[in-house]
């Protein structure tokens, strides 16, 4: 069965803590708890709304293919239901409701990223585990946070069955607009050409004149096609300010060495060239995170020793962590990264299809699954990724269709207060690198700036 402080935190995550009125001051000191997860009868007189358990949890079923549930799905108030029936009941008096739809199971399986324990075996040739064999891809609601919809429906059930009034219970409020925004950017070409590797590569691999190579390679960096920060780090200060300090930040991710082919091209993070973009960066007040190395994607170890490299070189702690290419894709990369003294986990997208790979769009602390044990990382939805829209071997759309998906995505994510997380490529925000991407970009931030004033919040108690 699952643990007491693991389903209290997936209760709390759905609906948030109920607080009693009590006299005095202070009048909402006192937790209630409202919804018990249990078909146990004596326990479940304790609670007014009961979720009866599909047996998920079960020793003899936990871990194995049969807990995968079978398509098409069944839907519990119009959200698709992955245990468990979707039916409820009252009681003769109508003081206690029963739901036998298993939203706590079907949350955990979201959350956890339960189902790639279970499918080891499907990867892709980086050793990720691809969002077109995921059960929300397949079953249709990846573009959907059905876990805030199911936390969604159960607030309402809660203020329209009057138990809030019965209990005179107060729900935190959630307002329908961005709880944060974070613009990530990742350095992973921080320029075209820049030194006396760019030379010889432009020389002697692409066969350009000497005299273009030398023009290319140590001309001021302005002229350089990727170097975009100016301008895209100027759009994210000014959208950052409109939000308000504590809920808009900019970050760089700087990519760790390494010698394997695929963390090329191989730069040095104490060289003058990414001194200098780090002084844009610091204008603008970017924070800095670290970008493991595509080998530490595959020998969890060297996380540590990268964190360290990142300390030593820069002289701070890294605000988060994302790995390259987004292979961070095991529970036990996870645990590396909580061990290596990381809190934040930026690598939460699929690589192959843009949407919510946790069920979710706001962030969620790291349950890991094959221990069932609840952790203090903090997992980081990634909602859109510029690659995973344009790429060929993604989803390939042009400039209209990326357009209709990132502006649903970023509706839906204010609409369940959510953390939009966003990751655009230095290079790609380059007209040179990448046709439309720059302008789809600026779009998207002047639509976070069109949703990110607060509205309206939902009546919250009684």
């Amino acid at each position: 069965m699952l643990s007491k402080k693991i389903r209290q935190y997936l209760i709390d995550f759905l609906v948030g803590p109920l607080w009693l009125q009590s006299e005095g001051e202070d009048r909402y000191q006192r937790r209630f708890d409202a919804i018990g997860y249990t078909d146990d009868p004596e326990e479940m007189k304790l609670f007014p709304i009961v979720i009866i358990p599909s047996g998920f949890f079960k020793r003899e079923y936990y871990g194995t293919p049969r807990t995968l549930p079978e398509l098409p799905l069944a839907q519990w108030r119009g959200i698709p239901l992955l245990f468990g029936e979707p039916r409820e009941e009252w009681n003769a008096d109508r003081t206690q409701l029963i739901i036998h739809a298993d939203i706590i199971a079907s949350t955990y399986f979201l959350i956890s990223r339960y189902e790639e324990m279970c499918r080891r075996s499907e990867r892709d040739d980086h050793g990720r585990f691809l969002g077109k064999n995921s059960l929300p891809y397949r079953a249709g609601f990846l573009h959907r946070p059905i876990v805030d919809e199911y936390g969604e429906a159960l607030r309402s059930i809660l203020l329209e069955s009057g138990i809030t009034e019965r209990y005179r219970l107060r729900m935190e409020e959630r307002p329908t607009t961005f709880s944060k925004v974070n613009l990530t950017h990742d350095l992973a070409r921080p320029y075209n050409y820049r030194g006396w590797r760019s030379f010889l590569r432009a020389w002697l691999k692409e066969k350009k004149p000497p005299l273009q190579a030398l023009r290319l390679s140590f001309s001021a960096d302005v002229e350089d096609d990727y170097y975009t920060y100016p301008k895209f780090l100027k759009w994210d200060r000014e959208l950052c300010d409109k939000l308000g300090e504590d809920r808009g930040q900019i970050m760089l991710f700087i990519r760790m060495p390494s010698r394997h082919p695929l963390d090329k091209p191989l730069y040095n993070p104490r060289s003058p060239y990414i001194r200098r973009v780090l002084a844009v960066g610091a204008k603008y007040k970017a924070r800095l995170g670290l970008q493991c190395s595509y080998a530490a994607g595959h020998r969890a170890e060297r996380i540590k020793q990268e964190r360290m490299l990142f300390e030593k070189i820069f002289r701070q702690k890294p605000r988060g962590l994302r790995h390259n290419k987004l292979t961070s894709c095991e529970p036990e990369d996870l645990l590396q990264a909580y061990f290596s003294g990381f809190r934040n986990d930026y690598t939460m997208g699929y690589a192959d299809v843009v949407g919510f790979r946790l069920g979710t769009a706001r962030p969620v602390k790291f349950i890991n699954p094959n221990t069932r044990l609840l952790t203090e990382l903090i997992l980081h939805p990634l909602i859109l990724r510029d690659l995973t829209l344009s790429d060929p071997r993604y989803m390939a759309l042009e400039q209209a269709e990326a357009e209709a998906v990132a502006t649903d995505l970023v509706r839906t994510t204010a609409r369940y207060n959510g953390e939009l997380n966003l990751l655009w490529h230095n290079d790609l925000l380059s007209p040179q690198a990448h046709p439309w991407h720059s302008v789809l970009y600026r779009s998207i931030l002047r639509l976070i700036e069109e949703l990110g004033t607060e509205s309206p919040v939902s009546p919250t108690h009684h």
